[in-house]
């Protein structure tokens, strides 16, 4: 993926530099041939359509595989401006996107025409200043990525340092008081304490955690790019989800045509039985063409032309599937325009046997739009838009009018607003997009686990609320912020989903924002976040940041708001979770401290019967003696004969189950190609289907790698400081280590560490939350007591085992290892407690596998226990004389049994309690 993106960048600066050295400042006019590309080029450029129109595949920057229709310039009225953020869209094609189909300047019209029979288009910008250069640089430049060394890491060796540092100079200055002694050695032993203290196997332990996680998610079908934001994971605040395509599916359902049965507001007439007059209006109306291949456009338009039952065919023909048989040409197109929120069609209609065609308009749009467009309004008009609104469907109001025969040049002339007025009503189009069947699941998960739970969407308000009560994202009733249309002018209000004001009708309420969010949730649009951002030095200033941690759901917002959103949350210090799966989420996905790309991928399997999934197996029923022989039939084996003398299989028939092999193959291997325009480009985890359930694998691995990296912690921060003791205080009586004894500690240690970050996550999802950092009460307090437990313990038994040896005048710290009961005892002293720290301080439930159930672990800490056991009560005297032990009296042994369980009982205590006390954490609220 890297290095595709260093290729794409490479290109943009070359196509700017060509540019560049061959035209002069300012100018950048480029009179070039447009036509259908091949499948490797894209267009190098932003380029404005002078003339000729074109159909262009603008996934790469849009994320959707809708092709767009690109119309030239020189249609447009001179005296409109021309803003290629908004309505210019149409007349431009960007970098990075691919010609699909063309259509050439008519050979009959003056002006520009190119050799090539291309398309005319004037250069607007290169590189890093188009579209395609703008989403690079989000990518490449936005975020600084994360590793292990982070802040915190570098706190706590920071923290073991002060002890290292303590313990080093304690041995310098005791050291020193002897004038005999070699200051160049004491130098040697004071810097093998600084660099034994602090771990070196610090960074390999955070990886083996972190790795552990990152294989168990790719088997799961989810892919990280960042192994180390996954203990973020673990600490994520709020979760935010795009909807369509995310949680609802991308497949619209044509539920019917409303509002023509007079006073009736919930009934729905089918599409195919719909009148003429509708008929004509849906399968006209829409920006589709028909390639040579296949139709493209818009899913939802094709869908309502498969539901009325009309077909497209080259040359914007449609003609009606079955009954009569009256075409429909297109002549003229008014495209969709998000600010206007409508598209119309000038269209010809041909009756087989009349001598000419008429001429008729058809319109679709939002209903709102559309209001004041119509020449006769029915009763329930707006009844009927609130009622399927209300109920999440996605509501278009249809309208026609009849107009006379008018010639290529009327056409270009006229005029939108002309065309669009005194319409007929021809009903409304209600379509509705199914949730997906893990969505509601999830989301109820995710809730239940100490989660807050946001929906961030481009759709409309209504849709989005009923999409965030059926998910339960929202449980009391929705206001929404909207300019109150009956006040004055740029005055907003809160208004309840039904458009009635509420009581607290000020944008900011007299009790603050608290009032409102006690009784009711909210909505913010995209309008209204754009308002409240242009509040400077007003009292509704700082309300933005303040409402949007309170806001449940996003809708009608553009790319850039959604990453507002997320760099909003992120500055109040909140960790986010963005999951999405256009182009259009890149932003928010690239800022969030998680983000989660979702590819088109069908998860394998569903909705089949999967006996591993614990739904009833489908296995073929018993087979009778005509079933067998029926079987044998087919694999080509006569009743009577053996199997292996069937009908040999031919090199034709090899050939063709080899060729069905490679098709197979290499169309598992596009599926699995993460492409530009797929929202996994930027994000640093990608899960390779479609359904939202790997967000819940993702928290899982998150809270189980982060309490496993926090208990990591704690583990080395007590061995490093039984270690200083040892390797300090102690050393100065003359106490060392043998090599056996240090391999066979090492050993030991090794296998803990190992099946410690192995740990795997429990299935369900806690309601408690872990603790998000190092350095909090519960583990500085547990440590420093758990070292004071030890201390005592160390301090004492050292002192019980020094009386065993004869007193001596002078220790000579240069001599070499002799074995004695003070080397001895401290040796199984520091190993035992190296060993409990493991057991003392594991977490398990309620994040992930107990000690039982970790069973690698369980067993490694059961045989480190027996084998220190055996060496410290001398039942394998030739285990002992091995690794240099000498044999303790038997009421030593009793002491040294006895402290060590008592240390261990101690410590354990000392943690529980301060778990129970300090140990969670607490879900963080909006001020």
């Amino acid at each position: 993926v890297r290095a595709r993106l260093r290729a794409c960048v490479r290109a943009c600066m070359h196509v700017c530099a060509c540019v560049c050295t061959r035209m002069l400042v300012g100018v950048f006019y480029c009179c070039c041939g447009l036509g259908r590309s091949s499948a490797d080029f894209v267009v190098p450029c932003d380029i404005l359509l002078v003339r000729g129109s074109c159909i262009v595949d603008e996934a790469m920057l849009t994320g959707e595989s809708v092709p767009q229709m690109k119309e030239p310039v020189e249609d447009v009225d001179g005296e409109q401006v021309l803003d290629i953020d908004t309505v210019g869209r149409l007349h431009v094609i960007f970098g990075g996107t691919k010609v699909v189909q063309h259509t050439a300047p008519a050979k009959s019209s003056a002006g520009i025409r190119p050799s090539d029979n291309g398309c005319v288009g004037y250069v607007l910008r290169t590189g890093f200043h188009t579209t395609q250069g703008k989403l690079l640089r989000t990518i490449l430049y936005s975020v600084k990525r994360v590793t292990a060394n982070n802040l915190e890491t570098f706190a706590f060796i920071l923290f073991l340092l002060m002890f290292a540092v303590a313990a080093a100079s304690y041995v310098w200055i005791h050291g020193s008081a002897d004038p005999e002694r070699n200051r160049y050695k004491l130098f040697l032993e004071c810097t093998l304490i600084l660099t034994s203290v602090v771990p070196p196997e610090l960074p390999i332990e955070l990886s083996l955690a972190v790795n552990t996680s990152l294989i168990a998610l790719v088997k799961l079908g989810v892919y990280c790019t960042e192994p180390f934001r996954i203990p973020f994971a673990g600490k994520v605040d709020y979760c935010c989800f795009d909807k369509t395509g995310t949680l609802t599916s991308d497949e619209l359902v044509v539920n019917g045509i409303a509002g023509m049965s007079g006073d009736e507001k919930t009934a729905l007439t089918p599409p195919q039985d719909c009148g003429m007059a509708t008929q004509h209006v849906l399968a006209s109306c829409h920006s589709l063409a028909q390639l040579d291949d296949a139709m493209v456009g818009d899913p939802m338009e094709k869908a309502v032309l498969s539901a009325i039952e009309w077909t497209l065919n080259r040359g914007d023909t449609v003609i009606p599937k079955r009954g009569k048989r009256q075409s429909l040409r297109i002549l003229h197109r008014f495209h969709f325009n998000s600010a206007l929120k409508r598209m119309s069609a000038v269209v010809s209609m041909q009756t087989p046997g009349a001598a000419g065609s008429s001429h008729m308009v058809t319109v679709k749009g939002a209903a709102e739009v559309l209001r004041p467009m119509f020449a006769k309004l029915p009763s329930n008009f707006d009844a009927v838009h609130r009622h399927f609104s209300l109920c999440g469907a996605r509501v278009l109001a249809l309208g026609y009018k009849a107009v006379a025969e008018m010639t290529s040049q009327q056409l270009r002339e006229l005029k939108r607003d002309e065309a669009e007025s005194n319409l007929e009503f021809a009903g409304f189009l209600i379509l509705s997009c199914p949730l997906k069947p893990d969505s509601k699941a999830l989301i109820r998960a995710i809730k239940d686990s100490s989660h807050h739970v946001t929906m961030i969407t481009g759709d409309n308000p209504l849709t989005a609320c009923y999409v965030a009560k059926q998910l339960t994202i929202a449980s009391k009733p929705m206001v929404q912020l909207l300019e109150n249309n009956g006040g004055t002018e740029g005055s907003w209000q809160w208004q309840s989903l039904d458009g009635s004001a509420i009581p607290h009708t000020d944008v900011m309420p007299a009790k603050g924002i608290r009032q409102l969010t006690a009784t009711h949730q909210l909505c913010l649009t995209g309008p209204a976040i754009s308002y409240l951002q242009t509040q400077h030095g007003h009292k509704y200033s700082t309300l933005l940041e303040d409402i949007l941690p309170h806001v449940c759901v996003f809708a009608r917002v553009a790319p850039k708001q959604k990453e507002l959103v997320i760099t909003t949350l992120k500055h109040q210090g909140f960790t986010t979770l963005m999951c999405g799966d256009g182009t259009n989420d890149v932003g928010a996905l690239k800022h969030a401290n998680v983000g989660v790309a979702l590819l088109a991928n069908p998860v394998p399997g569903k909705g089949k019967d999967k006996k591993k999934a614990g739904q009833e197996s489908s296995v073929d029923p018993p087979e009778n003696d005509n079933n067998k022989a029926e079987a044998l039939a087919r694999r080509g084996v006569r009743p009577g004969r053996r199997a292996d003398a069937a009908v040999p299989v031919t090199p034709l028939d090899k050939n063709k189950k080899l060729e069905e092999l490679m098709k197979k193959m290499d169309e598992l291997e596009q599926n699995t190609v993460v492409k530009l325009g797929d929202a996994s480009f930027a994000s640093p985890f990608t899960s390779k289907y479609n359904s939202p359930v790997s967000i819940g694998h993702i928290l899982k691995q998150g809270r189980c790698t982060l309490v496993t990296t926090l208990q990591m912690f704690k583990i080395l921060a007590l061995n490093a400081l039984i270690l200083a003791y040892t390797q300090s205080v102690l050393y100065l009586d003359g106490l060392k280590f043998s090599d056996s004894q240090a391999t066979l500690q090492g050993m030991l240690l090794a296998g803990c560490f190992l099946f410690i970050s192995r740990s795997k996550p429990l299935k369900k999802l806690s309601p408690l939350r872990p603790l998000p950092n190092i350095f909090n009460v519960y583990t500085i307090l547990t440590v420093l007591l758990q070292f004071s437990v030890h201390l005592v313990s160390i301090v004492y038994l050292t002192q019980e085992s020094k009386k065993l040896i004869p007193a001596r005048e002078k220790i000579d710290l240069e001599k070499k290892f002799e074995p004695s009961p003070l080397n001895s005892a401290v040796y199984l002293i520091s190993v035992t407690m190296q060993i409990s720290t493991f057991a003392v301080n594991y977490q398990g439930r309620p994040w992930m596998e107990s000690l039982f159930e970790n069973k690698p672990l369980l067993y490694s800490l059961f045989a480190s226990a027996g084998a220190v056991a055996g060496l410290a009560s001398g039942l394998f005297p030739d285990y002992s004389l091995w690794f240099e032990l000498v044999e303790f009296p038997a009421e030593f042994q009793q002491k040294l049994i006895l402290v060590l369980l008592c240390d261990f009982i101690l410590a354990f205590v000392v943690d529980g309690v301060l778990r129970f006390l300090f140990g969670k954490a607490k879900l963080k609220q909006p001020k």
